[in-house]
């Protein structure tokens, strides 16, 4: 497979080929409001009837093709500067720029908390007490991440979750693709079959005029399938690898971690007391995580904040009891190498967003082809039998996600088009509610431009394209149960 970088230059290169062939279009946007239960919420939504396209003053429809170097017209937007433009897009509460802030400081806290050898003593000594049962953690684990997704819409929480996670089954004679199955893989299957999702579920529900939190049940039952089906393909493959590692796909880039732990396995016997504060302190942080996340609405800039104060704090521990020989300056050194691992895993995230800017951007009312794109698969829906239509949705959703991975954000952009086309094909808007979750969550697992994705990733060493290999199979049966949810959900009018 093609390195990553190599695969999003592709990508931007047939982007910026469809600047010239596609013309741009714009719509008009206005203000919808919509109750979270006594809270009122508003959204800045399309007005999917408005769009239009651009003309010159010879009546013909504008096409911009995008230039190799970016200039004022473009908006600096250029094919050779998307790495620079990607990389600063956005701001730090999402898009590229706070993303890759925040995989950098988790990467650096990270390198503090391995420096203390805290994590790998911990992991030898869980398995020292599992020893013969450890495919147990695989269900617990995948099940917790899961609610985390489905709860409170877990997502880049994942990132710093998985620098233990991996260490741990290789360990356990797993490999980095298992880590990644049960801490991102669970969280976004929990996120597109979640009944209480506040970043995708109640946004796309109160755009559409449906009741806030409506379809629990069905959605309960949906999140406890496609949870069940993650784990059983998840154990099934556990159990394939550890009768022969030499079949994983991350085989050689797993020899990092496994050098490690000989080399702790061989020079550290005893668990001692430094290193279980050290392991306290990463509790702590988890605890104080989900509490931040759940009751005051934190996000990457406070999360980020929160594993920098950990990191600084098992520093602290590791200094005070002398942990691998650990002196201050061993804690900055630690910092720098923590966030130097997970360099590469920044540059991709702004290199995908870069897809973004060279389609003209997510905003509706500037004429882009990103606008074009989004109205003319929205209008291919219509007048087709409601349950094509209502599949036909999911499929678009799903391919509309490789643009927009923001959950929050293709729901403003899709659900004003899609609930009235809901209405015109005779399905209920609960059911483009479905199409639009499963959609926007479970592509979030293969799809190159999904920064949390690649974060997860680089955590893990894993190239997207020995991934994709992977999990191409998986993401086939997800599909597969997506559709027939959707087609049972409009078979019983899911409202």
């Amino acid at each position: 497979m093609p390195h990553t970088y190599v695969i999003i230059f592709g990508v931007i290169v047939l982007c910026a080929l469809l600047t010239y062939l596609v013309p741009v279009g714009s719509f008009e946007t206005q203000e919808v409001s919509y109750m979270v239960g006594e809270t009122e919420k508003t959204r800045t939504v399309v007005i999917p009837e408005s769009f239009r396209y651009e003309y010159d003053e010879n009546g013909q429809a504008v096409r911009k093709g995008v230039p190799l170097f970016g200039t004022e017209d473009f908006g600096e937007q250029g094919v050779l500067n998307y790495v620079f433009e990607g990389l600063t897009s956005g701001d730090k509460w999402g898009s590229a720029v706070g993303i890759v802030a925040f995989i950098l400081v988790i990467g650096g806290a990270f390198g503090i908390v391995m420096r203390t050898g805290a994590v790998d003593a911990g992991i030898h000594a869980m398995i020292r007490r599992t020893k013969g049962k450890e495919i147990i953690l695989i269900p617990v684990l995948f099940t917790l991440f899961s609610l985390g997704g489905a709860v409170f819409g877990m997502g880049e929480e994942a990132i710093p979750f998985a620098m233990i996670v991996v260490p741990l089954t290789i360990a356990m004679g797993y490999d980095a693709v298992v880590a990644v199955c049960v801490t991102y893989v669970a969280t976004q299957i929990g996120f597109a079959t979640s009944w209480m999702n506040p970043f995708g579920l109640v946004i796309a529900q109160g755009i559409s005029g449906v009741p806030v939190l409506s379809g629990a049940f069905f959605r309960m039952v949906m999140w406890t399938v496609f949870t069940g089906a993650g784990i059983a393909y998840t154990m099934i493959y556990a159990r394939k690898i550890k009768r022969n590692p030499l079949l994983s796909v991350s085989y050689e880039s797993d020899g990092y971690y496994r050098t490690q732990m000989a080399e702790t396995e061989s020079s550290q016997v005893e668990f001692k007391l430094g290193q279980a504060l050290v392991l306290l302190v990463i509790l702590a942080t988890i605890v104080w995580t989900v509490w931040g996340v759940v009751v005051k609405g934190y996000y990457i800039p406070e999360i980020a904040s929160q594993f920098f104060v950990m990191g600084l704090a098992s520093g602290i521990i590791g200094c005070v009891f002398k942990l691998n020989g650990m002196k201050a300056s061993d804690v900055a050194s630690s910092f720098q190498r923590g966030a130097a691992d997970l360099v590469g895993a920044a540059m991709v995230v702004g290199m995908a967003q870069g897809i973004v800017i060279i389609l003209g951007g997510t905003d509706a009312t500037e004429p882009s082809v990103m606008n074009t794109i989004l109205n003319s698969l929205g209008g291919a829906i219509q007048g087709l039998p409601s349950m094509l239509s209502a599949w036909l949705m999911y499929v678009f959703q799903s391919v509309f996600n490789f643009f927009v991975v923001s959950g929050s954000g293709q729901a403003a952009l899709t659900m004003p088009i899609m609930a009235p086309l809901a209405d015109f094909a005779g399905v209920s808007r609960q059911v483009a509610v479905l199409a639009y979750q499963l959609g926007d969550g479970l592509t979030n697992l293969i799809v190159p431009t999904s920064g949390c994705l690649l974060g997860v990733l680089g955590v893990a060493r894993l190239e997207w394209g020995k991934w994709a290999r992977f999990q191409i199979k998986m993401q086939g049966i997800l599909f597969l149960l997506s559709t027939i949810f959707v087609l049972v959900a409009v078979a019983i009018n899911f409202s």
